[in-house]
């Protein structure tokens, strides 16, 4: 007990393995940066003519005399502009091709502006529904909106349904849904210079009075209704070319003549043809609506002549002469 004896403690070192240093990645950048660069060269030369290479040529036998006499751009693959190359240097070298602009007829202008025109139109039709899918009120009332282009415009309905009516009943007073629908399409299709067409439509129940107003009156006064709604919505009196009544005439579901989708409002942004046949600048006349699209498809004949379609609803329309008033 009185012997103490030593403990003895051994510690063991661990040698961690070499670290193998990071030259390699160096090494292996440069063979990247070397190899991207070849590859950039290779696909310089496939994509140069035979005239760019005898430039490239050029350069290299004299680049302060070329630099002097003809671009400091070698290479010209479309972004910079080509000048004249140096013969002195390169003599074989053959004058451009000069392209002459081509004259377009006037029946060539005219259909590249109506391309022009149904494009433009395309793109309204698609800012309308954007907003009409953004605007979260008017949500309960998108499948009354209904929007297409002919071969006159754009055509916007708006039609009626059994529980949401546009109209007081009997009445041309708007309903307050339908006022923002109207100040929603005038913001947007202010922005356009077409003009507009505008017509209201009934179903084919009598109205109910003795006092001589009808269907047409009611139809015509709705389509007005419409106008002063657009043009509080901003957009300008000059812009509308046209408002009229249809009563019944022009049903949108003629297997049934009281639905309520007959009982409609149709905004036509007008293609500039159409205007003019409106303006009576042109011998035809533009289609009506029950030309223009209706419950059965064999009523619209988009291909034929407007010449040869005969608008039978003429005689009886209600236009309004003064629509500023």
């Amino acid at each position: 007990m009185d012997t103490n004896q030593p403990i003895i403690v051994k510690r063991v070192k661990k040698i961690a393995a070499g670290h193998h240093g990071g030259a390699w990645k160096i090494a292996f950048a440069d063979f990247a940066v070397a190899m991207m660069a070849f590859f950039l060269v290779m696909w310089l030369m496939s994509s140069t003519t035979p005239e760019q290479k005898k430039a490239i040529s050029g350069y290299f036998q004299d680049p302060i005399g070329f630099s002097e006499s003809a671009s400091p751009y070698v290479i010209d693959l479309g972004g910079t502009p080509t000048p004249a190359p140096d013969k002195t240097l390169n003599p074989d070298i053959a004058e451009p091709a000069l392209i002459e602009p081509q004259e377009l007829s006037e029946q060539q202008a005219e259909q590249l502006y109506e391309q022009l025109e149904r494009e433009r139109l395309d793109i309204l039709l698609l800012e309308l529904q954007r907003k009409i899918n953004e605007n979260i009120e008017l949500q309960p009332y998108k499948e009354q909106i209904l929007m297409d282009v002919s071969r006159d415009g754009l055509r916007i309905q708006i039609t009626d349904a059994a529980n949401r009516p546009m109209f007081d009943l009997g009445s041309p007073r708007l309903q307050p849904y339908f006022e923002d629908i109207l100040y929603l399409m005038a913001d947007t299709i202010r922005a356009v210079p077409n003009k507009i067409s505008i017509g209201g439509h009934t179903d084919a129940k009598p109205y109910a009075g003795d006092s001589g107003f009808g269907n047409w009156d009611l139809s015509a006064s709705r389509a007005n209704a419409a106008r002063r709604a657009l043009r509080s919505g901003g957009l300008a009196d000059d812009k509308v070319a046209r408002v009229a009544g249809y009563a019944s005439s022009a049903l949108f579901d003629r297997a049934d003549p009281y639905s309520p989708s007959n009982r409609r409002i149709d905004i036509l942004v007008l293609t500039k043809r159409a205007q003019q046949a409106i303006a009576g600048e042109k011998d035809e006349a533009p289609s009506t609506p029950a030309q223009q699209g209706s419950a059965n498809p064999e009523t619209h004949r988009a291909d034929k002549p407007l010449r040869e379609q005969i608008n039978v609803f003429e005689k009886g329309v209600l236009q309004f002469d003064d629509v500023k008033n």
